[in-house]
């Protein structure tokens, strides 16, 4: 408990700063406070509220007198080979910190004495804290969460912000022990002189400025063991891949970290593998677990690329729908509300050109796995790419029709549908679509009305549900003002919409033909409406069925025929004639 001697100084601070404002004078006071509540009273709680307002003066001062962050600064002084007092202070207040378990602070303080372009989390930890990763790693310390699970994107940085944490970890709770396990030996090998490094190179890391009490007290480097501290029944730092000999080798109090079990989208694909690390999951890793020092259980953080949904992290998550303690991170590449990459970082990071320019090269399913977080659902796939009929040209001669359906769309990730499609026979060329989900109303009228005008569409039916009928009404509106007529219907849905899908699944794929892909891109409207159309599973789960559906209608109408709702003049009882 903070002595009222010293709440009241902090308090004559705060009046200080009112009256004159925010120097180095308060600020150097301010500090000094911080390692009176922390190291001197004790009282880490008050302590750290103290230590969160000083670096709030810090940066406030930094700004006001530079310009800039005190990150600038810092790397303005490497640049010169000079120092500044207030960056001083910031290391002693994240010392404090780094000291006490806040894990952005020691991410920080770690690598203070590396080259500013040299080092890993200062670059990236603005795009960090925003994909929620350092408040979720914040969350397991402070145990608000029992599992983590994280997907990002390849050389994002997702392994070695584990190093970084692991060794925190072994810091912080020198009494327990932790285990790495993956795939791969050489993987377990990597991560192994990884952690090592952190925790006994002076040179780069300052770790031991952290922990000046603690030292490395035995390694196995065969093993991929080493100890810190104290003597105990297993070391702090362990590491092991699917198919080692565990059993009584490797043990788990405080964490259990699981990275990226499927080695690539050929074990993805097979579903005896997937089964098979499973069971290596739940009957060896998690076998490995035990309470810590305090009896609690031992945490999981899992990380992997998401190559099937019925891979580890997407079987954990199915296990534990709805528990606030199982906390998922899992970020594509770019934004979908801004269209900004989400790695963008200082040094070393990827540009949403980048990304553009990966996913040319790439095919669909294995950069959606690797880029976009969508890990494959191959089991009851209604659309399957290989069933799918492409065309390179069209047919010679006039088409017998060209009509369009249209899927308004809904709340949250649903998505505007309209395929454009021309009647040759038997078949339908969809030759062009509106497919986004943008929440902009008005941009959807005049994308659809557009699209409906350039490609001279003759019909449209659209959905009533939704508010759809609101929806054919704007759009009618602006294809009229753009000078074409085009009968727009709309029309209730009333069947299953899943039922309706699979019954007419058939259908679609024998007469409904595509483009061929080498005449899109994938993030064109055209490429995301044919890979929605080809994820859809009558075994999925929360997935967005917009495509399969408004094929499923244009499928009814076509075989049913019309299914518009004819509006008549009925007689008015309480009036004369009709109305």
């Amino acid at each position: 408990m903070a002595s009222q001697s010293l709440i009241s100084t902090v308090n004559g601070y705060e009046n200080y700063i009112k009256d004159k404002g925010k120097d180095e004078q308060v600020i150097n006071a301010y500090v000094d406070a911080c390692g009176v509540a922390v190291n001197g009273e004790k009282d880490i709680e008050y302590g750290l509220q103290l230590t969160k307002r000083a670096k709030e003066l810090i940066e406030d001062f930094c700004t006001a007198k530079t310009g800039g962050t005190i990150w600038d600064l810092e790397k303005y002084a490497f640049d010169h080979k000079t120092t500044y007092e207030l960056i001083n202070k910031k290391y002693e207040v994240l010392l404090l910190e780094a000291q006490n378990k806040i894990v952005d602070s020691y991410f920080q303080y770690i690598e203070k004495k590396r080259e500013p372009k040299d080092r890993f989390y200062m670059p990236r930890r603005k795009q960090l804290i925003k994909i929620g990763l350092v408040d979720a790693l914040q969350g397991m310390i402070d145990d608000k969460y029992d599992i983590l699970c994280v997907s990002l994107v390849p050389g994002a940085g997702k392994s070695t912000i584990e190093k970084f944490f692991h060794s925190a970890v072994a810091g912080w709770f020198p009494k327990d022990y932790s285990l790495f396990y993956s795939h791969s030996g050489d993987i377990t090998r990597m991560y192994y002189d990884g952690v090592y490094d952190i925790v006994t190179n002076d040179d780069d890391y300052a770790w031991h400025d952290i922990f000046p009490n603690l030292s490395v007290t035995s390694t196995n480097a065969k093993m991929e063991q080493f100890n810190i501290g104290k003597y105990k029944p297993f070391p702090s730092v362990q590491c092991t891949s699917v198919g080692s000999k565990n059993a009584g080798k490797v043990r788990a109090s405080k964490f259990l970290l699981v990275d990226d079990m499927i080695g690539g989208i050929e074990e993805a694909l097979n579903p005896t593998i997937l089964d098979k690390l499973w069971d290596k999951y739940a009957v060896d890793a998690r076998q490995r677990k035990t309470q810590d020092t305090d009896g609690k259980p031992c945490k999981e953080i899992h990380i992997a690329t998401r190559w099937s949904v019925h891979d580890v992290i997407g079987r954990i998550q199915n296990m534990y729908i709805g528990n606030p303690r199982v906390k998922t991170i899992s970020v594509p590449d770019v934004d979908p509300a801004t269209g900004e990459s989400n790695f963008d970082y200082e040094y070393g990071g990827f540009t949403k050109e980048f990304f553009a320019d990966q996913q040319l090269l790439m095919d669909e399913i294995s950069y959606r796995c690797l880029y976009k977080q969508e890990p494959i659902e191959r089991e009851g796939l209604l659309f399957p790419d290989d069933k799918i009929r492409r065309y390179f040209n069209l047919p010679h001669g006039e088409p017998e029709i060209i009509t369009a359906q249209c899927d308004t769309k809904g709340k949250g990730t649903d998505y505007f549908v309209m395929p454009i499609l021309q009647k040759y026979g038997e078949d339908y060329y969809c030759i062009d679509c509106v497919c986004d989900n943008t929440a902009d109303y008005e941009m959807q009228y005049e994308n659809a009305s557009n699209t409906l005008v350039n490609n001279q569409v003759q019909e449209c039916e659209f959905e009533r549900n939704a508010g759809g009928d609101r929806v054919a009404m704007e759009v009618n509106k602006r294809v009229e003002n753009k000078g074409w007529i085009c009968n727009i219907t709309d029309v209730p849905t009333e069947t299953n919409k899943e039922a309706r899908i699979f019954q007419c699944s058939n259908w679609i794929l024998q007469h409904i033909i595509f483009k061929d892909q080498s005449l899109y891109k994938p993030n064109e409207p055209y490429g995301v409406m044919v890979s929605l159309l080809k994820r859809y599973s009558v075994t999925g789960k929360k997935q967005l069925d917009d495509v399969p559906d408004v094929f499923s209608n244009f499928a009814l109408r076509m075989t049913q025929g019309s299914r518009i709702a004819k509006v008549e003049a009925v007689h008015n009882p309480f009036r004369g004639g009709l109305y």
